[in-house]
């Protein structure tokens, strides 16, 4: 577990320090784009049997590392692990994404709920944290995430993906006991488990607001912000260069760049509805910035893919004041099954190319 690290300059970014060129990691790197995670995919015959099996999960891990020079790894698995382990009955229908068996409904349903034993209940997410970092032996490092209690909470409470998120936002206006009740255990749960992965060995870990954005300003300061900077506040991440960093990411949540940088976090990651020079002036140098090309960039040909990395990397530096320390390049979002991996290395290629120091 003391492997030095071939590549830190992800860890660099994020503590704002000097590196050679910007890091560049991208959310859903281990996903259904690459053909060999769908051969690994109909072999363990479902999402939810690769996710539990932490040798498949390693496997999958590494799959887009070692077809592109990324700086980060991050851990094969998903936000609703949390969830299902409190109970909820996880699955996922063919078509249309993740469910819940028994979602949350009452006052009664969220007493029932309590925090998971993180080596038992979660012991799986754990072993395949272990085992990546074993595997990985230092190339580059390893970052562990959760869903934000929010997030989490809008598919416990939904029953799975939602166009209005009704259900959760009734409950926020007919209530908010209820639901801060629910917010307060699932945010035990994050905190723990988020604590869980750093000890098993993640070196970076990331927080998913995914549906912050879909909240009224007052709305989520109240039912999201407040339970992030709990996060940010009490989970234990270590002193000096042990200190495993934090970063906060959310959809939508742009406006907010200046509240999240100021909880305590160490990097706030945005999607693409803001520029990042306005996030660099709302972050005021308080936190490292991750973003924020616009996914469906990769759809376009390698020269406006390569345009728009430029774009982006050179928004970050005018935000700046001209410096392009404390940056980690990613997209606005996770990637999409039917993107060409070749763009992929394309996208990586540009970025460490056109940030060269």
């Amino acid at each position: 577990m003391t492997t030095p690290l071939k590549n830190d300059r992800f860890l660099r970014a994020l503590r704002r320090e000097p590196v050679d060129c910007t890091p560049v990691w991208l959310m859903r790197q281990a996903g259904r784009y690459l053909p060999e995670y769908r051969a690994t995919r109909a072999k363990a015959g479902s999402f939810l049997a690769m996710a539990k099996n932490p040798e498949i999960a390693c496997e999958v891990t590494l799959q887009p590392l070692r077809r592109f020079e990324l700086d980060a790894a991050i851990l094969f698995s998903d936000i609703l692990t949390v969830p299902d382990a409190m109970g909820l009955g996880l699955y996922f229908a063919e078509g249309e994404g993740p469910k819940f068996e028994r979602p949350v409904s009452s006052a009664a349903d969220v007493a029932r709920l309590g925090v998971p034993d993180m080596e038992t209940d979660l012991g799986y997410v754990m072993d395949a944290v272990r085992v990546i970092r074993r595997e990985l032996d230092g190339k580059v490092p390893l970052i562990g995430f959760s869903g934000s209690p929010w997030t989490l909470a809008c598919y416990m409470v939904q029953g799975g993906g939602s166009k209005d998120f009704a259900k959760i936002k009734a409950m926020a206006l007919n209530e908010p006991a209820t639901l801060h009740k629910l917010l307060e255990v699932t945010t035990d749960a994050v905190i723990a488990y988020l604590a869980a992965q750093r000890h098993a060995g993640a070196q970076a870990l990331q927080v998913f607001d995914t549906w912050g954005g879909v909240l009224s300003p007052a709305m989520y300061r109240e039912f999201s912000l407040r339970y992030m900077q709990r996060i940010a506040a009490e989970l234990d991440r270590g002193q000096g260069a042990e200190r495993t960093p934090l970063i906060l990411f959310g959809k939508g949540t742009g406006q907010y760049v200046a509240e999240l940088a100021a909880t305590g976090t160490d990097g706030v990651g945005v999607d693409w509805t803001i520029s990042l020079d306005q996030a660099a002036r709302a972050a005021g140098g308080r936190v490292a910035l991750q973003g924020n090309l616009d996914p469906t960039t990769l759809y376009g040909s390698p020269e406006a893919i390569e345009r728009e990395v430029a774009r982006t990397l050179d928004s970050y530096r005018d935000g700046n004041g001209g410096s392009r320390e404390g940056h980690i390049f990613n997209l606005g979002h996770g990637m999409s099954p039917d993107m060409n991996p070749e763009h992929v290395g394309v996208l990586v290629d540009a970025v460490h190319r056109h940030s060269a120091r």
